[in-house]
């Protein structure tokens, strides 16, 4: 079908958009009623009210739903999202630009959909909703929703049916960190569904990990896609006891506490080593890793 917009042209958000096709021009999700169409917009001036969305890998976008407070529910627009391949609307991305002005991105299309652990506007804790949206035409992997995330083992419940749960596995679920869920799809996303060391890309065996522990990381760090990394579960092991790290070149880093000879019987080597490059935001974190290194 053909494109209504150019990708990286840049439009008058109301004149050039909802002038003509409708839905409303002031708010983040904006269904059109006169054309199959819906507009999402993003821009840093979301995060504020605890939104976060960007590129995981360069076919996913994750995206945040709408309510600024308490959690949010799968009504209006969030609704709309979750459901329009099934009432044949069309997705359509944009970013901020100016004032009065947005850049067209891309035509998405729903992938999957999670819970995260945020603050609303008034600052309390609230379960959001993270949709990972995926370009039109794309492949990607599905990620399965009963998860065990983490070193520590957490159980991460996610229901399938993506309704929330009641007040009493509630109070169970934010003790096993609920909000990780969606965590934990934005790392295998950012590490394109394969182990960062090995290439291994079973899934359902990978442990997203977080590069400062839970228990040291701020509120932000704990959300931050740049503190994870995806490992399978012998470098995660080893990585969550601080007996391997990484160099901000992705060269592993033995810890001499085990003998060479230990390593060999594993399969570590010290020849192995990161396959995707490290951003810099990684880079802050692996440091703070490396100084934790057993010796």
């Amino acid at each position: 079908m053909t494109l209504p917009f150019i990708p990286e042209k840049v439009y008058n958000r109301r004149n050039d958009i909802h002038k003509i096709f409708g839905g409303n021009w002031q708010g983040g999700i904006c269904p059109s009623s006169s054309h199959p169409y819906i507009f999402i917009f993003t821009g840093k001036s979301g995060n504020q009210h605890g939104y976060e969305d960007g590129w995981d890998n360069p076919d996913i976008f994750s995206y945040t739903g709408e309510g600024q407070v308490g959690d949010m529910k799968f009504t209006r627009g969030n609704l709309a999202l979750r459901e329009h391949l099934q009432q044949g609307k069309r997705v359509f991305l944009f970013e901020f630009f100016a004032k009065g002005f947005v850049k067209f991105i891309s035509e998405v299309e729903f992938h999957d959909v999670d819970y995260f652990e945020t603050k609303d506007t008034t600052g309390n804790l609230r379960l959001g909703i993270k949709f990972f949206f995926k370009r039109k035409g794309a492949y990607v992997p599905a990620v399965a929703d009963w998860i065990v995330s983490d070193s520590a083992s957490n159980l991460l419940i996610s229901s399938p049916t993506h309704q929330f749960p009641n007040k009493t596995e509630r109070s169970g679920l934010i003790t096993s960190r609920v909000g990780q869920g969606a965590y934990r799809k934005r790392i295998i996303h950012r590490w394109e569904y394969q182990c960062a060391v090995t290439g291994f890309n079973k899934l359902d065996i990978l442990v997203a990990s977080h590069i400062l522990p839970w228990k040291d990381s701020t509120d932000q760090q704990r959300l931050d896609v740049n503190n994870g990394i995806l490992l399978s579960p012998t470098y995660d092991a080893l990585f969550d006891r601080h007996l391997i790290s990484f160099e901000n070149n992705g060269e592993i880093i033995l810890s001499p506490a085990i003998a060479q000879k230990a390593y060999d019987q594993i399969g570590v080597t010290p020849q192995d080593k990161i396959s995707k490059p490290f951003s810099d935001d990684n880079k802050w974190f692996m440091d703070q890793h490396r100084q934790q290194l057993v010796l």
